[in-house]
Formats: structure tokens, sequence, C-alpha cells
């Protein structure tokens, strides 16, 4: 973690803001030595395809799958029902 003045903040803000965007490095921001920020990096994301892109997962035979979905639905049709009627 690098510490820096507000002066030194106000007179390089745009590369200040570059380590923390391209290294990930947490600045911490001091007036009269005394802290009073830190700028750091937002959390790491990740899209659904990366998370799911390690998981391995069994793959279902046609008849499971098929087995599976009249399970799933039950006594439900495929018609669409008017919850007001």
């Amino acid at each position: 973690m690098q510490t820096i003045s507000a002066t030194d903040l106000a007179r390089n803000t745009r590369e200040i803001l570059d380590k923390v965007a391209s290294r990930g490095e947490t600045v911490i921001i001091e007036r009269n030595h005394t802290m009073i920020a830190q700028i750091m990096p937002p959390p790491q994301t990740m899209t659904a395809a990366q998370a799911l892109a390690g998981l391995t997962l069994p793959v279902l035979t046609p008849a499971q799958a098929t087995a599976w979905l009249k399970d799933s639905k039950g006594d439900f049709g495929d018609g669409v029902r008017d919850p007001w009627a």
C-alpha cells in the first residue's frame, strides 16, 4: 500500500488512479500525517461463463433429460392459465 499526501493526490491524480486501476494497488491519502481516505480498486467480478468454466457437471442422456423434464412438470401442463379467471 502506498501512502501519499492530499497535495500529491491533487497534483498527480491521473497517475495515481492509473496505478489503482492497472496494478490493483490501494493508495492511502493523508493530510497532516492523518489518514483521511483510501483509494482502492473495485472487487473482482466475473461473468457467469467464467464462473462456470471449471465446473464439470454430469451430462444427461436424452432419455434422462426427457424423464427429468416430465418429472419436473408434475401435474402442470404446457398451457398458460389465466390466474384471474
